[in-house]
């Protein structure tokens, strides 16, 4: 017998969870259907000898009082249950090159970000404060950026193209290399990448930059225990194999790969643009949707190296290095040659649970094509310690990480005395347990010259299915949280969306 609920969502990544919640304190009767064995997509987190290692999400901004995420996580009802661990006010994130020993702080605070980069550049500090100036201007332009406000984006915007922007504030190359330092956090694409993009991304975590304490999939656990709270049903192993269609062409239920199916009066699909174009078939779609999506290029996937480290033998630090060969391949960081790999690297500690000045863990991130792990593209592994890919793939696993812990090692040197144990995950990692196509980092790449062509509406040719994610504009915490508030305004209206964050506004401010 199928079950009949008014919302049913593919997908448990964090777009799929703050959907179905700000549906269900609606009185919604919500489904969410998950393929794999963890919730939360991006959030989710791996444990190795009883440490926690993040998968995607390493640090968040805008959480503190008053701050835009704060407040949509308050709407959620699940702030004040956060764990959350600040970072290092003076620079969350530092940025180096080469064989460099300076380390150049990006600060939380827009004051304290001008204030400790000047400390290096004295000449610039009128420029730091023409580009804060510009990020914050943009930023206040964007639909729900400031939570309510504007109801449509300013096009002039979207077309700023970063590098011109950036040339335009200094002139200075290593500036412009600093300022540019923490691009992997939207694909490490500086020449083509809307400036948009930078600056909605870096907005955040000037404001405000804090850890989550015991891994992100706190996060997951927190909706789904209020989804549950209000009634929903969440269930994982239940990989959604088709769409069904009535007789009238109105989509009705959708049937799973264990022949269970499941009806609702509306859909959410919540997982990467290209395995729901394979689910509901091309000829369902716009014929220029269609055109649009698939000449979309995916952003860079990644490797990850995640480091075990001896009691007490690495000194914790607060704090991500972005670090990167030199200051010119900050522009293009993404494109990298085989030979000299890791050409950058993004590079963060865990503190001790018992002695907290000292690193239990150590996760360091590169970039690597999908091309690299190609090979084995047709092994599907969502389960940890099979070796089903075989030796040779063990293999390339090990080089890599040997080559990074030689790059690392120019930074903290004799780092290897300090390594208990090594684990890895490759693209097809993230592909597999995430499910993004060819494990791709953030969806899809997103140009200055054509900022229309990665925007897509969360509504679909199918009147009763809506769209959610990082594949639909914006990719991040934040960004994928204010797209789940848009797709909802879709489904309830606008200004019921709009009154519900008004009404918790006020209450805070009343507190």
């Amino acid at each position: 017998m199928k079950k009949e609920y008014d919302i049913l969502v593919i997908g448990s990544g964090l777009g799929g969870l703050v959907s179905a919640l700000i549906l269900a304190k609606e009185g919604l009767k919500v489904c969410v259907l998950e393929k794999n064995n963890q919730y939360g997509g991006n959030l989710q987190t791996f444990s190795r000898e009883k440490l926690i290692f993040d998968t995607g999400v390493h640090y968040l901004g805008g959480l503190s009082k008053g701050q835009n995420l704060h407040q949509f996580f308050s709407y959620l009802g699940i702030m004040d249950d956060l764990e959350l661990h600040q970072m290092n006010e003076d620079g969350y994130d530092k940025i180096s090159f080469g064989d460099e020993n300076i380390e150049y702080p990006h600060a939380q605070g827009y004051e304290n970000f001008i204030e400790q980069l000047t400390a290096y550049f004295p000449n610039e500090k009128e420029n730091l404060e023409s580009y804060c100036e510009e990020i914050q201007y943009v930023c206040a332009q964007f639909p729900r950026y400031q939570v309510i406000g504007k109801d449509s984006y300013n096009e002039e915007i979207l077309h700023l193209n970063t590098k011109r922007f950036i040339e335009s504030v200094t002139q200075d190359k290593k500036l412009q290399a600093v300022l540019l330092g923490s691009n992997f956090l939207y694909g490490g694409d500086s020449e083509n990448i809307p400036f948009y993009v930078h600056a909605l991304t870096v907005n955040s975590y000037i404001q405000s930059a804090y850890k989550c304490v015991k891994g992100g999939s706190q996060i997951t656990k927190l909706l789904i225990k209020k989804l549950r709270h209000y009634g929903a049903d969440v269930y994982k192993h239940s990989e959604v194999s088709g769409f069904i269609f009535d007789e009238a062409g109105v989509l009705s239920s959708v049937t799973t790969k264990s022949g269970k199916e499941y009806a609702a009066k509306k859909f959410i699909s919540n997982i990467d643009i290209h395995s729901f174009i394979k689910l509901i078939g091309e000829e369902k779609l716009r014929k220029s949707f269609l055109n649009r999506v698939m000449s979309w290029e995916p952003v860079s996937s990644c490797f990850s190296v995640y480091l075990v480290l001896k009691p007490q033998s690495l000194p914790n630090f607060n704090y991500n290095i972005y670090h990167y060969s030199s200051e010119e391949m900050v522009w293009n960081a993404f494109r990298y040659s085989k030979e000299n790999w890791p050409e950058t690297y993004m590079l963060s500690s865990t503190p001790s649970k018992h002695h907290p000045d000292y690193a239990e863990s150590l996760t360091a991130i590169s970039y690597m094509d999908f091309d690299e792990v190609k090979a084995w593209e047709k092994t599907i592994n969502t389960v940890a310690e099979e070796h089903e890919r075989g030796l040779k793939y063990e293999q390339f696993k090990l080089e890599k990480a040997e080559k990074m812990i030689s790059a690392l090692e120019k930074k903290i040197p004799n780092l290897r005395h300090s390594i208990k144990s090594i684990y890895t995950s490759s693209p097809l990692s993230y592909r597999d347990y995430i499910g993004s196509f060819e494990g791709n980092m953030y969806g899809y790449m997103k140009s200055s010259d054509n900022p229309l062509k990665t925007m897509v509406s969360p509504r679909t040719k199918t009147d009763n299915l809506f769209l959610t994610g990082q594949s639909v504009n914006m990719h991040g915490i934040l960004g994928v949280t204010i797209g789940a508030f848009n797709t909802c305004a879709e489904i309830l209206g606008k200004e019921i969306v709009d009154k519900r964050l008004k009404q918790m506004m006020n209450t805070h401010e009343k507190k």
